[in-house]
């Protein structure tokens, strides 16, 4: 795993100090969070598409969504203000590698990264009934820290299924390994 921290702390620049938000900008930070209270409930599966995957995450009120990601970050600093600035590619194509991420806490807008938000979409799609949303909320929130990650086997797919459903599957990975089996046919 060396090599990996390594490259880390070449590749992912350090954090620079930023001043605390203005009064008029946490205003503003607080209408948003209200607005997106009355677009989502506490609970929520919210999807979002990706290049090549879509991402999961749960909703948990006030703005803040948990969601799942691979992150080389926690295992090569131990400081909080690095850790919680906005993931970048390169910290999640390390994390992938060195099968580690977290469960965290971002803002909506930062979980959807520009992407258009889907509500709910696998409550037709899972034969398990969705728990109440506080009970999801709650699972999300236990999990919250790092975890082993595995693209195929324990992914922010997993997670939002556990939290909503009770159940650990990945429908998105399902379907990619059926699709590389029909292509060794």
């Amino acid at each position: 795993m060396f090599p990996l921290q390594l490259l880390a702390l070449v590749f992912i620049p350090s954090a620079t100090a930023q001043p605390p938000p203005a009064k008029e900008e946490k205003k503003k930070e607080e209408e948003e969070e209200n607005r997106y209270d009355l677009m989502f409930r506490r609970g929520d599966l919210l999807e979002v598409p990706r290049t090549l995957f879509t991402h999961f995450g749960i909703y948990l009120g006030g703005g803040r969504v948990a969601h799942f990601i691979p992150d080389i970050m926690p295992v090569v600093s131990s400081d909080q203000s690095r850790i919680k600035r906005m993931v970048t590619n390169t910290r999640l194509i390390l994390g992938v590698l060195a099968k580690c991420g977290s469960v965290r806490v971002d803002s909506v807008d930062d979980f959807a990264y520009g992407a258009e938000i889907i509500i709910n979409p696998m409550d037709k799609m899972c034969s398990c009934a969705a728990l109440q949303g506080e009970e999801v909320a709650r699972r999300a929130e236990k999990l919250l820290g790092d975890v082993a990650y595995s693209l195929l086997w324990y992914n922010c797919e997993h997670f939002v299924m556990y939290c909503r459903y009770g159940t650990v599957t990945s429908f998105q990975t399902f379907q990619r390994f059926l699709f590389s089996q029909k292509l060794q046919a």
